[in-house]
């Protein structure tokens, strides 16, 4: 009987195999690669260790600077992601391209202390742990230069993730840890890879509740680049809590894509109010369709901004897609009206009912031809 290539021994290497592999996901900061890797060198001395760079195409070159210190150094690789953008969703990437039993995750604009990593490790194999947080919450722990506005962000997005994980987790929206790979290899299909909270994602999504320890460390000041804590960061943070709490089946997108058309009604009753009031009911056909142009032109920039952030559209692609969105959803609505009218004549449903339908309808419309057709492809930015 003819061998398997499969039933053939794999030859061994003497180069020792990563115990740990700390994963740093990357925009912008070129600058900041080679002291990154002369740090984590130096704190982590007799560990068998890998460094990941996962690099959402940066425009300034961190790709390259990271290649060219991996021609020099095996233990530094690169995951360069092309048209694709978001922390979390680099973090799995990352995670999920190493054969590492231990899997660090930290910032590579150097806010987080990497002397922390060596005694993270300690933790978690000596107390048979899953995962050990890096926490600014706990005693030691501090929120280094942080404003006012910062901090109270961060607590109140803190105090809603601690409901959703059910644990007793100081610092849930820390982007510093130390993780078991079993622990998300077995719950990473579940991750929903949204905005910028991993840490929690995990917490939520793994099989079993996690045995963790939280250990103190103080955020430094900034070296480089400009803080990803704003409020479209909070709001991705909203919608994977959302979808968390609502499961799976629905994508974020739609939800955020609802979420905006809902404001578009508020937008569209504030252009024709106005314009009822000056020109009077006699204009009511062109205050009504200024009114929606302007609703779906609102609607196009926030999903762009917010929905599509990570496939944003920019220069002439705006032209292009404003023009797609506008159609889109103009046939939307006539598929909404339409159904509606349908329900309500024929005495299938109340016209409560007969209008939820047909918005119901056109919003599913609108996302699918618009995710085709306006936002079609992952974008670099």
């Amino acid at each position: 009987m003819a061998t398997r290539i499969s039933d053939q021994p794999m030859p061994r290497h003497n180069c020792p195999p990563p115990e740990l592999a700390v994963i740093v996901p990357t925009y912008q900061e070129s600058d900041m690669v080679d002291e990154v890797v002369r740090r984590v060198e130096a704190v982590l001395q007799g560990i068998d260790w890998e460094l990941i760079f996962v690099d959402d195409d940066s425009p300034d070159g961190t790709s390259d600077r990271v290649r060219a210190i991996a021609r020099q150094d095996s233990r530094v690789r690169l995951v360069q992601r092309i048209g694709r953008r978001g922390l979390s969703s680099a973090c799995i990437e990352g995670m999920m391209s190493t054969a590492a039993p231990f899997m660090a995750v930290m910032d590579g604009d150097l806010q987080h202390d990497e002397t922390l990593l060596p005694k993270m490790l300690e933790v978690i194999q000596a107390e048979n742990l899953d995962i050990v947080v890096g926490s600014r919450y706990v005693s030691g722990g501090g929120m280094g230069d942080w404003n006012a506005r910062r901090q109270s962000m961060s607590r109140f997005a803190t105090r809603i993730g601690q409901y959703l994980i059910h644990a007793d987790l100081q610092d849930p929206m820390s982007g510093f840890f130390l993780v078991r790979a079993s622990v998300v290899q077995g719950c990473v299909r579940r991750l929903s890879g949204v905005g910028f909270k991993i840490l929690l994602d995990i917490f939520a999504e793994a099989e079993h509740p996690l045995r963790f320890r939280e250990l103190p460390f103080t955020f430094r000041a900034r070296e480089a680049g400009s803080s990803k804590l704003d409020n479209a960061v909070l709001w991705e943070y909203l919608l994977m809590l959302t979808q968390k709490l609502i499961g799976p089946v629905i994508p974020v997108r739609f939800i955020a894509f609802s979420a905006i058309g809902g404001f578009g009604v508020f937008v569209h009753m504030a252009v024709l109010w106005p314009m009822l009031t000056l020109l009077g009911t006699d204009a009511f056909l062109i205050s009504q369709a200024t009114a929606t142009l302007v609703a779906m032109t609102s609607n196009f920039f926030l999903n762009n901004i917010l929905t599509y952030r990570d496939m944003r559209l920019r220069g002439r692609q705006l032209i292009r897609g404003w023009l797609s969105f506008v159609a889109a959803c103009s046939v939307g609505a006539l598929a909404n009206v339409g159904i509606a009218d349908y329900l309500f004549q024929g005495g299938h449903s109340g016209w409560f009912l007969s209008a939820l339908a047909g918005i119901l309808v056109g919003a599913v419309w609108n996302y699918a031809v618009t995710a085709v057709y306006t936002w079609k492809r992952p974008r670099a930015t």
